[in-house]
């Protein structure tokens, strides 16, 4: 791993864990993980506000102001609203995805969830995907946190993923063993 990576990760870390930390002493946890799950939604969804984020060009002030303006308009508690605040005059704004992750994750391992990965053929509904984490946590005795992924290339089946175990019945796999099997015949 780069040194660069390293650094990247260890300050995303050093964030999640501030903002984590402020939180839970302000008894906000809650209230800032369903807020970071959809800044975390606007980061995926929105190129403007990611490319905005990463921009050199557009000032801490300006980025700033736009976080601030997010922030009131969603109702971000007061202590979410100036980390990101901070976070944008430290000029660190770049980091915010792997800030949002590592405090996603952190939440998650306080909470004793699972983390779990789900690869799919088809696009799932909300339903869809609270049915299928409330009935594998069932199975697995303990809170499941699934990321679900959307791969059209996996024609059918699905590729699980929790913690070190990979659980892959996609036909995409199967039908690539098929070919090696042959190739090696």
């Amino acid at each position: 791993m780069s040194s660069k990576s390293t650094f990247s990760n260890s300050t995303s870390k050093s964030y999640a864990v501030a903002l984590y930390e402020l939180s839970k002493e302000n008894s906000e946890i809650e209230d800032v993980e369903i807020a970071v799950k959809s800044l975390k939604n606007l980061l995926d969804t929105s190129s403007d506000f990611k490319e905005m984020i990463l921009s050199p060009t557009v000032t801490k002030e300006d980025k700033k102001n736009v976080i601030f303006a997010i922030a009131d308009k969603n109702n971000f508690s007061k202590t979410l609203k100036k980390f990101l605040g901070l976070v944008a005059i430290k000029n660190r704004l770049f980091f915010l995805g792997k800030i949002i992750q590592s405090f996603l994750n952190l939440v998650s391992n306080n909470k004793g969830e699972l983390k779990a990965k789900m690869v799919t053929p088809k696009k799932l509904s909300s339903q869809e995907k609270e049915n299928i984490q409330k009935e594998l946590s069932k199975d697995f005795k303990s809170p499941l946190n699934i990321d679900f992924e959307y791969d059209p290339n996996l024609i059918a089946g699905l590729i699980m993923q929790v913690g070190s175990v990979m659980i892959d019945t996609s036909i995409k796999t199967k039908l690539k063993k098929l070919e090696k099997n042959m190739l090696e015949a």
